[in-house]
């Protein structure tokens, strides 16, 4: 079995090859051939944390058989410790071995920016130039790495909650060689960063509302991927006006624990699980419709699903194996 760290994984994910491995991994999801066993999650007494277990998965598309492990503290927002911790195993589909351990923190970021990557590829503006990234940690930067490989981006704007973080993480991503030739810039506001965005990827803890539908321009594409228990990342009036995308009905609408920026609307009303347009799957298959015309607002709201974390992992190893990375033990 292999050992594979953060650093290991790191190295070995491509994000243009995870975007194309997420794309059929959706299409098997949507399709019934994927295997998803709900998402089940332990939640610690008297503590604003959970464990989740994203129960086995099996992709066809890349044969990937995984299960995994993640943790979710809340109270590591804006500390040393990321909020989302987490390891995968890898097992072989035909002996059903344990093949890799491996860290999944990374895999967990980079997965769920590809995704988002893959809806605005799928959604968004053709000419989308302008992106909003809302949040500093390491979700918005798989983000902000990853939408400009879908869209001729031009601009960047960084907001979050302490201008001085933002500063420096627009300087961080500025200077990376994916944005080359990109101008990346701090806002003061998340209104600043979102009013005339073409793309706004929202990756925040936020209880209140980081998006709001004044600021939202005709034809804008909205990721959100955010989640905090005690509020929204997302206002009413951006999820009932939008055209609503979906990894999984089930999963987004059946959420552990809910996420309340569709759970709420729900509730009181404002919308019924009819609201949900596609999902990802069935535009990469074409048996659903996207952007119907360049004014409407698109919205793909993530839950997370365990087939994005199979398609990184199958990508992870095959590339370990091929460039003999990583530690190999015995059990």
């Amino acid at each position: 079995m292999l050992i594979l760290g953060q650093d290991d994984v790191a190295d070995l994910l491509d994000t243009d090859a995870l975007i194309d491995a997420l794309a059929a991994a959706m299409a098997d999801l949507s399709a019934g051939r994927a295997v998803v066993p709900a998402r089940t999650g332990a939640a610690l007494p008297g503590h604003p944390a959970t464990m989740l277990v994203d129960m086995p998965a099996y992709v066809p598309s890349t044969r990937a058989l995984i299960s995994k492990l993640v943790s979710v503290f809340p109270g590591n927002a804006g500390g040393p410790d990321p909020v989302r911790q987490g390891v995968m195993l890898v097992f072989d589909p035909d002996t059903g071995a344990p093949a890799a351990l491996m860290d999944a923190t990374w895999i967990t970021a980079a997965r769920t920016g590809a995704c988002s990557a893959l809806s605005t590829r799928l959604l968004a503006r053709e000419d989308a130039s302008v992106l909003a990234v809302l949040g500093t940690g390491p979700q918005a930067r798989a983000h902000a790495l990853a939408a400009v490989r879908v869209r001729p981006i031009r601009e960047i704007r960084v907001a979050g909650r302490d201008h001085t973080r933002s500063s420096a993480f627009a300087q961080e991503i500025a200077r990376e060689p994916a944005t080359t030739g990109t101008a990346v810039r701090a806002t003061a506001s998340y209104q600043e960063a979102v009013e005339g965005a073409d793309v706004v990827c929202a990756a925040t803890y936020a209880d209140e509302p980081v998006v709001r539908r004044p600021w939202i321009a005709p034809g804008t594409h909205i990721t959100s991927v955010g989640y905090n228990p005690r509020g929204r990342e997302l206002d009413d009036a951006t999820v009932t006006d939008a055209l609503l995308f979906v990894e999984s009905r089930s999963a987004a609408l059946s959420a552990v624990p809910p996420n309340r920026d569709l759970a709420d609307p729900i509730d009181s009303g404002l919308i019924t699980p009819g609201h949900v347009r596609a999902e990802l799957g069935e535009l990469v298959a074409g048996t659903a419709a996207g952007r119907g015309n360049d004014a409407q607002i698109t919205l793909y709201k993530s839950v997370g699903v365990a087939v994005q974390d199979a398609a990184a992992a199958a990508l992870v190893l095959a590339a370990a194996r091929e460039r003999g990375v990583g530690r190999k033990v015995s059990l």
